[in-house]
């Protein structure tokens, strides 16, 4: 069965430069499935321009209705649905997302399929595409560039003012750091791309127990797992995966880490129920020693107290004060410096478009020719051309209907 996939302008604001497949990428699904035929709406903002599309031999224009699957990044403006097409772009309605719940009734009025990207997964339910590795790397350089401006030790331009992940790390290579400890939680891709910084950087990994036990007179770093940051409230062993499927009786053990670390890249998954890694109280207490820290993960008033709103690629730092529990200036003493940037990867569009576009290709446009053969369609689709919710997705029932 043939396919016409488009690549559809990005309509929300502040505006995305990111795409889910480059002309490059578009000539190689071409050749290497030729049922599938790709079109390409006309866009100022994206990172490959319309003339680089076309030079690939694709058809550039303002109307893209004649195909069958639209791809996109963020949200669609309900004003932009067209109906009786399939979907696929970041919907923000997975968790019930009140800001969203229009646009999910909108898909269902409209009788649109749609596939939202988080809802790629394995049978395990594992995410199989995303931009975490692009978050993680973004996040932990602001961190850096954040410490640098604060502490007067160098400058580090925006990432959004640098070709590519390339000339990033050039810029890294160009400072040194002080003796800080950095605690950086997480296994997914977002704290690998993180790590990905650090390793770059040549500052060195320590064990768990070394980190918390030793002094050193270099930079050094701990990856911490969910286990070695949460324990069982009873006193038994922890098991991660009872953990994921049931996190009450559980707490945080956080502050033995807390206790000997400067700066603190939060790349780990918080799901609900979880205990907080930090309190405010905790933050307040003699032996919290973290001054800085580059949330990735930014769970606004949540796990991570200083974490109080999101920031802007604009204006990306600020500080929380634990004493009054507010934001106050960057250096204010006493303060703990902050990263909270939520849309990281939007600073890195080339590299996160491509990397993105791999992904996407080697998971999903397969499903299309090959009868959908490891499920991969069936367990991404959230809603149906008769305009209902999928079984796998009738959770959101009371979310559309406003309960």
């Amino acid at each position: 069965m043939a396919f016409t996939f488009a690549i559809i302008k990005e309509r929300k604001n502040p505006p995305d430069r990111r795409v889910v497949f480059s002309p490059e990428k578009c000539q190689e699904v071409i050749q290497e499935f030729p049922e599938a035929n790709i079109v390409v709406e006309n866009s100022d903002i994206r990172i490959f321009s319309d003339d680089a599309y076309a030079a690939k031999g694709l058809t550039v224009s303002e109307d893209v209705t004649t195909a069958d699957v639209m791809l996109g990044v963020k949200e669609v403006p309900v004003d932009a649905l067209i109906p009786n097409k399939k979907y696929f772009f970041f919907s923000h309605t997975i968790k019930k997302q009140p800001y969203n719940r229009k646009l999910l009734r909108a898909i269902l009025d409209k009788k649109i399929e749609l596939y939202d990207h988080e809802t790629i997964v394995k049978e395990s339910g594992a995410r199989l595409i995303g931009f975490g590795r692009y978050a993680g790397l973004v996040g932990a350089y602001n961190g850096f560039r954040l410490m640098g401006q604060r502490d007067g030790l160098f400058e580090l331009p925006k990432v959004e003012h640098l070709a590519d992940l390339n000339e990033v790390k050039q810029e890294l290579d160009k400072i040194s750091l002080p003796n800080i400890k950095i605690l950086l939680t997480g296994t997914g891709k977002v704290a690998l791309g993180a790590k990905e910084i650090l390793d770059h950087l040549q500052i060195r990994e320590v064990s768990d127990e070394a980190y918390l036990t030793q002094d050193f007179n270099e930079p050094v770093y701990c990856r911490a797992d969910v286990t070695e940051y949460v324990r069982r409230a009873d006193g038994q062993p922890m098991d991660k995966y009872a953990f994921y499927t049931d996190p009450s009786n559980h707490e945080s053990d956080f502050m033995q880490y807390a206790a000997v670390s400067d700066f603190f890249i939060a790349g780990h998954f918080y799901g609900d129920g979880a205990p907080y890694l930090f309190t405010r109280e905790d933050a307040k207490q003699p032996e919290f020693k973290i001054n800085l820290v580059a949330d990735v993960s930014c769970d606004i008033d949540g796990p991570v107290a200083s974490t109080i709103r999101p920031s802007t690629i604009a204006d990306p730092f600020y500080a929380y004060d634990p004493i009054s529990e507010s934001e106050v200036p960057v250096g204010t003493s006493g303060s703990i410096g902050v990263m909270a940037v939520d849309n990281l990867p939007c600073e890195l569009p080339k590299d996160a478009s491509e990397g993105f576009g791999d992904m996407f290709m080697e998971y999903v446009i397969p499903a299309f020719f090959n009868n959908d053969a490891d499920g991969i369609l069936e367990r991404a689709r959230m809603t149906t051309s008769e305009g209902t919710l999928t079984e796998r997705y009738s959770y959101l029932q009371d979310y559309v209907d406003g309960k």
